[in-house]
């Protein structure tokens, strides 16, 4: 938001687009809105049965009618009761509807980033967006707009009635509220950058307490869990004071609210109580109603203030959200061609990339892949291996060139369409809190026996039927009850019951165990049987019988040839080489 709008109590712009939700759900809004009017109505009209009764019941000393309009009023009592049931659940009800359908669009929306969103935006963060500003945004509806209509509604009533019967009694009465009106915008402007505040330092403390919880292995290894204890005081101190800050502004805000309303209270006695002595137009029971309506009109204006403050932290939480709704960090392609077939035929022509404007980490690369054949990419950390995979599975834009699959520019399939050809083996393999079969088929349509078919054709049943339950084995969060060699097994089956025509092997044997390395290698022969793969690898041993090997320095290939051409170059891949088997 802009300065100029920071200086708003609302926006009003944002607050209707948070309503625009609503539209789905307007028969359910509507008789919201329709109980909301009637509690108005129920709540002023006792007051109003209390001054007849008075005025006319008991200083007139008629007995049955008494009993009769307190039945009324007990009546009437119920009544409010049961629509103040109905119009709480209604609220509340709309209120996580349309949270449910805006959770929905932003987590669609997260799924459609490009992984550049992610690798400038902390997990935590994206995470009190999707939990802890949109159940704010709830708040809105089961808190706010529809509970400020009530208040508003019945102010407006209760107003109507007084100057309908006493205007030198009414403007006695509401003498106070140009001191309340200007209190209440002083208020709610500061509890406004209270609030942003306070938003931003939740998702400080989010952020700190996922990403510390997720390494912790890294922070019991180095002790330092008294350092990052500290860290964590600072940062929750931080949310701490935020808090207390609008808690503060809202503690002054109620009290100032009292004592207008008990300045209101006396001159009005004070007024009445004289204009009664002196033989005037109030009676008893106008004083009586008086008294019960102010107390019910400053009861909605102290409402209304903690109402605002629902809808401030509402609004404040929904621009929040839709900043993430609004960003387009999505893969920019227009490609509407669908893959039916693939040969497996890769090109890569004159392409650039840099991940951060002005510093290139690929040059001028240019290499193709004939379908069924092998590719290697070797070289140093850093040397632009994995972009290029990244780019080959449209993580990325590319920054000019073209990257061909089967002779078409791969921007002109759709996303899709084009993964669902490719199938990638990352080094460092995720596992979901799930059982193996989920882990291996992530909800496709792939039955369990064509599973263990998998897993009988590439040698790995052995191992699965080792573990307790089998394919239903639920291996936890990230994979932890699995060993790094296991999960790479895994990994390996779960690429080849996706029987990819493109398969990409990105320093998949790296982390593998010596009881596992013979799994894995014949897992890779038969992964890579008759198709097209691409294998990024730092221990040459696994790749010499590559088709052709690219070797890449600086983002740039340096070298291309079969294993025996490059050594005999005498060059790079031959230093490498040399490197790893010397002994």
């Amino acid at each position: 938001m802009g300065s100029k709008q920071s200086n708003k109590i609302f926006d009003f712009k944002l607050l209707s687009r948070v309503l625009s939700f609503v539209r789905p759900y307007k028969l359910i809004f509507f008789v919201s809105i329709f109980f909301s009017i009637s509690l108005g109505l129920l709540s002023v009209a006792r007051p109003i049965i209390i001054e007849y009764t008075v005025d006319n019941f008991i200083i007139g000393k008629n007995p049955e009618m008494l009993l009769k309009y307190t039945l009324i009023m007990i009546g009437l009592l119920f009544l409010e009761s049961i629509f103040q049931f109905l119009f709480v659940y209604v609220a509340n009800w709309i209120g996580q509807s349309v949270i449910k359908d805006i959770r929905e669009g932003l987590y669609r929306k997260i799924l459609s980033f490009r992984l550049k969103y992610f690798d400038n935006t902390p997990i935590g963060a994206l995470v009190t967006r999707s939990v802890s500003d949109i159940e704010t945004i709830a708040e809105i509806f089961s808190q706010g707009v529809l509970v400020v209509f009530s208040d508003l509604f019945k102010i407006a009533i209760i107003l109507v009635w007084m100057f309908s019967n006493n205007v030198s009694l009414s403007l006695i009465t509401l003498a106070v509220f140009p001191i309340l009106i200007w209190a209440t915008k002083y208020f709610q402007r500061a509890m406004k950058s209270a609030f942003e505040d306070e938003r931003t330092a939740i998702s400080r403390l989010n952020t700190f307490v996922q990403e510390h919880i997720s390494g912790m292995k890294i922070v019991q290894i180095f002790n330092r869990e008294e350092a990052e204890l500290d860290n964590f005081k600072e940062v929750n101190a931080t949310f701490r004071k935020a808090t207390i800050k609008a808690i503060w502004h809202f503690s002054i805000f109620l009290p100032v609210i009292e004592i207008m309303s008990a300045i209101s209270i006396g001159a009005m006695v004070w007024y009445g109580g004289l204009n009664i002595l002196l033989g005037g137009e109030v009676t008893l029971g106008m004083m009586m109603a008086f008294i019960l309506l102010i107390n019910m009109l400053f009861r909605p204006v102290r409402h209304l203030a903690d109402r605002i403050n629902v809808i401030q932290r509402g609004i404040i939480a929904s621009n929040r959200v839709f900043k993430i709704l609004d960003t387009d960090e999505r893969v920019h392609s227009n490609g509407t061609l669908k893959l039916e077939r693939v040969q497996g035929n890769v090109k890569f022509e004159n392409i650039n990339f840099s991940y951060v404007e002005g510093e290139p980490v690929l040059r001028d690369i240019n290499f193709e892949i004939e379908a069924g054949k092998t590719l290697a990419l070797v070289g140093a950390t850093g040397s632009g291996k994995s972009s290029i995979i990244n780019l080959l599975l449209r993580f990325y834009n590319i920054d000019s060139g073209s990257v061909f699959l089967d002779g078409k520019d791969i921007t002109r399939y759709d996303v899709q369409s084009l993964r669902s050809h490719l199938a990638l083996v990352l080094q460092d393999v995720f596992l979901f809190s799930d059982s193996i079969y989920k882990n291996i088929v992530l909800d496709k349509d792939i039955s369990i026996a064509r599973v263990e078919e998998a897993s009988n054709a590439i040698g790995l049943e052995g191992f699965i039927e080792q573990l307790p339950g089998g394919y239903n084995y639920n291996v936890r969060e990230r994979g932890i009850m699995l060993s790094a060699g296991q999960r790479q097994l895994i990994a390996f089956l779960r690429a080849y019951v996706c029987n990819p025509s493109v398969l990409i092997l990105d320093e998949a044997t790296s982390s593998v165990d010596v009881q596992t390395e013979s799994l894995i290698q014949q897992a890779i022969n038969k992964l890579t049987e008759g198709r097209t793969s691409i294998v990024i690898a730092h221990r040459l041993a696994t790749i010499q019988n590559a088709d052709k090997i690219l070797v890449m320095d600086q983002g740039r290939i340096v070298e291309s040839g079969t294993h025996d051409d490059l050594l005999v170059k005498k060059g790079y891949y031959s230093k490498l080489f040399e490197l790893q088997f010397s002994s």
